[in-house]
Formats: structure tokens, C-alpha cells, sequence
């Protein structure tokens, strides 16, 4: 059961408005409940509560701070407080007076009709034994009544009650109960209008037993008594309801609820500091400039992954043990772009000595259906697929994803589907791309095969996924490099291959740009933002980043320090700095 509750803008500001609560609240109870969760800051965003109630009926005012989504707010209310309550009802019953067993609604309302039909038919046979009886009498004294002279002087011949009673039986062909009966006549009830009345009385109980009879040998009858009886009830008792129920019954609230679907940032350094930021944080500058410090990092301590999501996404966290870790997107405290973040073994149960080598975010969508693979690449070129669903329930101490040798390392994973194809890139230049179908699935704890043959020195440093849907369309592939150069190209350049081979070149590689740390498609994204090992952040239109071959060095996007590097960066849409 849920409170009557509405919303209401006033000047900028949300208010929620309650004019009923639920059934055996205290309205006063209830209020305290709010102020507690205010107090103890479980709920944050309410400004004042109050007690508007008067003559007119119940009006609790919620003042909510401006900013503050209404949603959320009454989403927790439900969940801490009587605001929602569930009314129980014990629907066991002993079923044929021997078998018990819980009912639903509708076995309870059928089982109901059945024991008023019974209680119907007890009824009906008890006033038509009753009416049986009484006609049996009347028409013992109206036999009686023809023959008054007769009788009167049997009984005066008769030496005492039993006698009499006898000599009736024998004379008039009565039954001893008729006799009875007209022994206890009263001289006054042999006049005309009380002879008549007995007549009268005698019909209406033959229509009675005529009418009883009739119910008790047709079903159809004893539903019109029972439709009748029940409509009666519905006049007497019957009143408007004071509920009103809905179709679906409102869902478990979960934390998931509580939390507004918003874009949000993930930054994680090596030595294990998480965090997450709104996007706004981080100012739109132009392409070449050192940007702004995003992230406070020790001198033993870089970023290492930065991804943009959603609040309501989960995200796995891959090892260098060849484990994946779950948590919620929205489990990740929100902290300033300068702040260091917390510590990861706060959210996950992972060994100190473990270190995140890939971070990707999924969608409850894609985890249940909207993706069907996960795309795994390793530093030494090994590629694994492994269906998504494998992964639908990940430990909160882990899973195993992939069996890694002991030289190699997991650097990037993706999800795919269907007729999707592959792009591997490596930090020489090199990329190839081909078909999701070279690869066929194996299961968490197989090793991977050949997806690209690297030359001496080389290892691979990303990999992306090409939609079936989005092949005909002009989109591109991000390239980024260590010193901070980059470029779009279309990923019509990129030939499909087959899987193992050298690739083509992406990127021409030389000492001013230093080599390639990242690659994205890039789909109908506006903003580029680009992290520094150092924590440094710089945020522009991709726009600025010019459209060139596959064969070129790209342009200055961020400018380096001495000693510092492009680690990771991601693409965000336009919506996200709303």
C-alpha cells in the first residue's frame, strides 16, 4: 500500500505533496520517520517538512532543495519509510475441512461461493422440514374442522388425553402428531374467520414447500437465491472504495532506483584509486593546449583507465590474473576531477597484489540480451570470444575470464554481437580488422587464438568493435598517441583481413609523437577528453581533430610535460555536458 502522493513545482523548487497514507499509519508516526532519515542524512535534498493538515483533510508539505529530482526522493521514502507498507493477509485455509492450503484471490472467492451454496441448501432443507412439518399439522385440524361435531364428541367420549388421542388417530385416520394438534385447539379457533385463516396458512405453506423444493433441485435457482442474498448485502454494506488498485504491483525498490540515470566519468589509477565525476567538470578548451589537472596522483601512482558510463551501468574490472570483478556504476563515490578517489578494494574483494588491466562498462541491456559476446584481446595479440552470458552473475570475489600465459596480459575487452567485426591496434601503428566469426567462442577458461601477428618489440594496445548496423555508415576510428597527437580516420581505409595476420599501418609512428596508447570509434560522439599518466585533462570538440589517412601522424591535441603521456581518453555525446 502506497500513500497518495503528488508533485508540485513551485517557483524553481519541487515540493511533494501527501494527502493519504496507508492503512494503520500514524500520520504523526510517519512524519518523525521523515525527520529521522533527514537527521541521520540517509535522505539528502529534503529542505522542510510540515503538517499542513486542517478541517479539509491531510496535506503533508515536503520542501525539496532546488536541483533535487523528486523521483528519488519519494523512490526513498517508499523504501525507509510506512510512506509504502505491505498489508498482509494469511490466505491458509483448510480446504474440505482436512487439506490446508494457501489460496489466491480467486480460490478464495470460488471456496466462498461453494460454502454459501452449502450454507444455502442447510438453510432451505431446514425451512422446508419446518414448512413440512406445519402443513402436516394444518392439515390434520382442517380435516379436523369438517368433522367438528364428530370429533368434539369423541373427545367427550374419550376417558382422558391419551385416550382421546387414540380414538382420534383410529376414527379420523390422523397421525398421532394431527391428534395432538387438535387436542390443543382452543374453542375459540372454531369460528368461521379462524378456520378460514388456518386454510390460508395451510396454502402459503404448500407454496413454500413447492418453492423450497424447486431451490434445492436446480443449481440455476440457488444461484439467483445466492445473487439476490449477495446484492442485498452490497446495499447494505457497500460503500466507495478508499483504495485504488492498479493493474501491476510496484516493484521491489532497489539501491538502482534511487540513483538518477546520468553520464558520469570512471578514472582508475595503477595504484588502485577509483572514482567517478560528472562530466560538466571538466571545461571544453581548444586542441593543443596542457589542459587542466584531473586527477591528484603520487609520484609512484598514474592513471592508468578512464572510460565514460552511464550511473546505472555495472562494470567489470579485469585482471592480470585472468579474474573479472563486478560493481554498479553508481556503487563508485562521485568526487571532484581533482580529488584521488578511493581505494578499489573498498567495492571489491581484490587481492592487493591484482592489478586492472581492462575496465568495461555494460548495460543492464546488453548483459541480458543486447549483446551477445565478449571481445577479449591480450598485449601479445591473443583474441577471445566468449558468450556475454557466461558473465551474467559475476562473484563478488571474482570470476574467471580468460586463462592468460604467463608473458601476456589482458589490455582491452568489448562487447560485441552478430556480424560484427574487430579492430586491433598496436603501439607501432599497426591495425587489422576482421570478421567476429574468425573467432569462435570458447568458454571462461580457455587461453584465446591468434588475432594479430606482431612484429619484434610490438604489443597491442587497444581493440574496438564495428557494428553490423553502423558498416554502410561514414563513421571513424580515433587515434591518439603517447605525445598527444591524433586524427580521425574512416573506417572504410581499414580493409577487412583475415584474423593472425601483420595488419596495415594506422598510424605513422616517429619520436614526435611517441606511440600509439589509443584508438576509438567514434559514432555520434561530439567531445574528445584525453588523461595524462600525470592526471592532466584536457576536453575538446572532436571536431578540432582533423579528418587524415591511415598513414599519417595526426595532430597536436594535448601538450605534453616532460615526462608525462597520453594514458587513456573517451568520447562523450553532447547530451553529457547538459
Amino acid at each position: 500500500m502506497r500513500g497518495k502522493v503528488d508533485i508540485a513545482e513551485k517557483e524553481n523548487k519541487s515540493q511533494i505533496i501527501i494527502t493519504e497514507i496507508p492503512f494503520q499509519v500514524d500520520k504523526s508516526v510517519l512524519i518523525t520517520q521523515f525527520a529521522t532519515l533527514v537527521a541521520n542524512k540517509r535522505i539528502e535534498g529534503i529542505k522542510d517538512i510540515r503538517d499542513e493538515s486542517d478541517k479539509e483533510g491531510m496535506r503533508i508539505a515536503i520542501d525539496l532543495q532546488k536541483g533535487v529530482i523528486p523521483k528519488k526522493i519519494l523512490n526513498s521514502l517508499y523504501k525507509y519509510t510506512d510512506l509504502q507498507k505491505t498489508f498482509h493477509l494469511n490466505m491458509l485455509a483448510l480446504v474440505n475441512g482436512i487439506e490446508p492450503r494457501i489460496l489466491n484471490l480467486k480460490d478464495v472467492l470460488d471456496f466462498y461461493l461453494k460454502h454459501r451454496q452449502e450454507v444455502l441448501i442447510k438453510r432451505v432443507n431446514f425451512d422446508l422440514e419446518k414448512a413440512k412439518e406445519r402443513a402436516h399439522i394444518l392439515e390434520g385440524i382442517a380435516k379436523a374442522l369438517t368433522k367438528i361435531d364428530a370429533v368434539i364428541e369423541t373427545i367427550k367420549k374419550s376417558k382422558d388425553k391419551e385416550e382421546a388421542r387414540d380414538n382420534l388417530v383410529k376414527k379420523f385416520k390422523l397421525t398421532p402428531i394431527q391428534a395432538e394438534a387438535i387436542l390443543e385447539i382452543r374453542l375459540h379457533q372454531l369460528a368461521k374467520l379462524e378456520k378460514k385463516r388456518i386454510e390460508e396458512e395451510l396454502e402459503e405453506k404448500r407454496k413454500e414447500i413447492n418453492e423450497y423444493t424447486k431451490i434445492l433441485e436446480s443449481k440455476a435457482e440457488q444461484k439467483k437465491v445466492l445473487k439476490k442474498e449477495l446484492e442485498k448485502e452490497i446495499e447494505v454494506f457497500g460503500d466507495e472504495r478508499k483504495t485504488r488498485i492498479v493493474k501491476n504491483s510496484p516493484e521491489a525498490i532497489s539501491e538502482e532506483d534511487l540513483v538518477p540515470l546520468e553520464d558520469t566519468v570512471v578514472t582508475l589509477t595503477y595504484g588502485g584509486y577509483i572514482k567517478r565525476i560528472n562530466p560538466d567538470e571538466y571545461k571544453k578548451q581548444n586542441r593543443g593546449g596542457q589542459g587542466t589537472v584531473g586527477m591528484k596522483t603520487s609520484e609512484n601512482d598514474q592513471v592508468c583507465h578512464f572510460i565514460s558510463a552511464k550511473t546505472h551501468d555495472a562494470i567489470f574490472f579485469f585482471t592480470d590474473s585472468g579474474k573479472v570483478f563486478q560493481t554498479k556504476v553508481y556503487e563508485i563515490p562521485e568526487g571532484q576531477k581533482s580529488n584521488k578517489g578511493r581505494g578499489l578494494m573498498n567495492f571489491l574483494e581484490i587481492s592487493p597484489r591484482d592489478k586492472i588491466l581492462s575496465v568495461l562498462p555494460l548495460s543492464r541491456e546488453d548483459i541480458k540480451g543486447g549483446a551477445r559476446y565478449l571481445i577479449m584481446a591480450t598485449k601479445n595479440g591473443i583474441i577471445k570470444k566468449t558468450q556475454l552470458k557466461d558473465f551474467e552473475n559475476v562473484r563478488r570475489n571474482g570470476l574467471i575470464a580468460i586463462n592468460l600465459k604467463k608473458d601476456d596480459l589482458l589490455c582491452s575487452a568489448r562487447k560485441a554481437g552478430d556480424g560484427d567485426e574487430i579492430i586491433i591496434a598496436t603501439k607501432h601503428g599497426q591495425s587489422i580488422r576482421f570478421s567476429e566469426k574468425d573467432a569462435r567462442a570458447m568458454g571462461r577458461t580457455a587461453a584465446g587464438i591468434k588475432g594479430i601477428r606482431l612484429r619484434k618489440g610490438d604489443e597491442v594496445i587497444g581493440m574496438e568493435v564495428v557494428k553490423k548496423e553502423k558498416m554502410k555508415e561514414k563513421e571513424y576510428l580515433l587515434v591518439l598517441t603517447e605525445n598527444g597527437f591524433g586524427k580521425r580516420t574512416l573506417l572504410s581505409e581499414y580493409k577487412k583481413q583475415g584474423r593472425g595476420g601483420t595488419g596495415i599501418k594506422t598510424a605513422k609512428i616517429t619520436s614526435k609523437t611517441g606511440e600509439l596508447a589509443k584508438i576509438e570509434i567514434i559514432e555520434n560522439q561530439e567531445d574528445l577528453i584525453v588523461i595524462s599518466k600525470k592526471g592532466q585533462v584536457i576536453r575538446t570538440k572532436l571536431s578540432s581533430v582533423p579528418k587524415l589517412g591511415r598513414d599519417t601522424q595526426g595532430v597536436r591535441v594535448m601538450r605534453m610535460k616532460e615526462g608525462d603521456k597520453v594514458v587513456a581518453a573517451t568520447c562523450l555525446l553532447e547530451q553529457a555536458s547538459q
